[in-house]
């Protein structure tokens, strides 16, 4: 191999592993699995202004993923809230990610029901990411900041109550 196809390879290397430990915060290739480090990402959120992965960094982090017009995701909010209530002495940082909705429907959901954790905005970004759907979907990221967990579907209270306490150890 000639020295310009080997640095073509080592770049197109280490542009694979960015896009795999997320390091690259504008990477929208990146996908979520299981055992692997979750994917980066800055949105707008409310309250606001944004928040980021990187944000979070050394919390146990729970994503639910909803929007506004899906029964179960609306079924599932009280039970999501209260777990961030519960958990959020030991760390756990719960985000609502309203897919491909927009800041005021995202508010309004968020005021229906009284969520106390913050929601952000997503513009395709993490849609893409996690290979969003259907709805909801929640996902369960450790400290490490590694994917535990991808759930599609409604969830009970108690399952979701386990996959927390699986991340917050």
């Amino acid at each position: 191999m000639d020295r310009a196809a080997a640095l073509a390879v080592a770049l197109a290397c280490s542009l694979a592993a960015c896009a795999r430990d997320g390091s690259d915060s504008g990477s929208t290739t990146a996908v979520a699995q299981v055992g692997h480090p979750a994917p980066a990402w800055t949105e707008p959120s409310i309250p606001g202004p944004t928040l980021s992965l990187a944000a979070l960094r050394g919390k146990p982090v729970y994503l639910n993923f909803f929007a506004t017009w899906c029964p179960p995701c609306a079924q599932e909010a009280p039970a999501i809230d209260a777990l961030s209530r519960s958990f959020s002495p030991a760390g756990l940082r719960v985000v609502g990610v309203d897919v491909l909705e927009n800041a005021r429907k995202a508010a309004l959901f968020r005021t229906q029901h009284h969520l106390t954790y913050p929601v952000v905005v997503d513009t395709g970004a993490l849609r893409s990411q996690y290979e969003i759907n259907g709805l909801p979907v929640h996902v369960f990221i450790d400290r490490n900041g590694v994917v535990r967990k991808i759930a599609v579907g409604e969830l009970s209270p108690a399952a979701m109550r386990e996959n927390v306490e699986r991340i917050v150890r």
